[in-house]
């Protein structure tokens, strides 16, 4: 067994990312640190190492349990992870889905029935008066 890997080929073989490319451009751009400090896609790991994913809108931290270099299935995984992001990151990642309900993408398609109905309602003012006299 080896005493260190690569973290790009971690991250992809223990399926946080779906592909090493992946995984090593998320390092260059920041967004994987150990210890509070970004990381290059060369640098290696060991065991008992927390590396934290930045992945908006919350930091998740991941415990190295065991190394590997080669991609597993799901069910594998816990044996070579352990995920211990803090409760208040959790946390706002619920807050994050309950705000999301209601909010659509701007340019996700044609608003729903009850939406054009309401624009509709909105846009259209009170007091235009059908019967006109005429003199």
């Amino acid at each position: 067994m080896k005493e260190e890997v690569r973290i790009d080929k971690w991250l992809w073989a223990v399926r946080i990312f779906k592909t090493r490319s992946i995984a090593a451009e998320a390092c260059k751009k920041g967004k994987i640190m150990i210890g509070g400090v970004t990381i290059k896609p060369s640098r290696n790991i060991k065991v008992n190492d927390v590396i934290q994913i930045k992945r908006p809108p919350i930091v998740y931290s991941f415990k190295v349990l065991a190394l590997t270099e080669n991609r597993m299935g799901a069910k594998l995984v816990p044996e070579f992870m352990e995920n211990v992001t803090t409760a208040d990151q959790l946390h706002l990642l619920e807050l994050d889905k309950i705000a999301a309900v209601g909010r659509r993408d701007k340019g996700t398609g044609r608003p729903t029935k009850k939406e054009r109905r309401e624009l509709d309602e909105f846009t259209t003012p009170e007091f235009i008066d059908d019967d006109f006299d005429t003199i």
